[in-house]
């Protein structure tokens, strides 16, 4: 049905930019997967950037509303919520279509800077942005220690973006493949040792 095209362009459009890249990426090719003809997809998107932006908030933006909205309902302890959000930005980037993003955006973003800019902006700040609200939700709350909330989630972040990498290219050639879940479970309990608040001696247990 014509109402259902603009989903069914962007999720080919998704598809064909992580399997090609950006720059081998022809609108004829996406077109032919979505079904619909070139001067259809051109009703929709004027151009190849166009057509990316919106794939990419089509696919991931609401996974990032989901995530911000549990972090503002969410009641318990923090290092709790930091597990949470962690797990379920895994499992969103691991197992949905939007996997391969990252190592596109990386491979890609010197040849492409506006893209990159979009996908920064959109994205990556976002992601960020939540993981910090997590841990100064923690550091006021006396739970996490003080800590450089910036660089924190940087170095929370990047074995998650390496692990994606990794998955889309050592792993494609069958090499070293990655237990995602013990992965996982290995960052959650490093980033927790380093920032819960440990009771001082004689203190009371929470």
């Amino acid at each position: 049905m014509p109402e259902e095209r603009p989903g069914d362009i962007l999720y080919a459009a998704l598809e064909a930019f992580v399997e090609n890249g950006f720059a081998a990426t022809r609108l004829e090719d996406v077109a032919q997967r979505a079904g619909v003809s070139k001067g259809t997809l051109y009703l929709y998107f004027e151009s190849k950037e166009a057509l990316f932006k919106a794939a990419v908030r089509e696919n991931i933006v609401p996974f990032l509303e989901r995530a911000e909205q549990r972090v503002e309902a969410y009641r318990g302890p923090s290092r709790d919520l930091l597990a949470e959000v962690m797990r379920g930005w895994w499992k969103d980037m691991h197992e949905s279509r939007i996997t391969g993003l990252p190592k596109l955006m990386v491979s890609e973003a010197s040849n492409f800077p506006e893209a990159a800019r979009f996908f920064f902006d959109e994205v990556v700040q976002r992601v960020r942005g939540l993981f910090a609200r997590v841990l100064r939700r923690g550091i006021e709350r006396g739970e996490f220690r003080p800590v450089d909330i910036e660089y924190t989630v940087r170095v929370a972040m990047a074995p998650v973006v390496m692990a994606l990498i990794w998955k889309h290219s050592m792993v494609k050639c069958q090499i070293d493949a990655i237990d995602a879940d013990r992965q996982l479970q290995a960052l959650i309990d490093v980033l927790l040792h380093g920032i819960v608040r440990e009771p001082e001696e004689g203190a009371p247990h929470a």
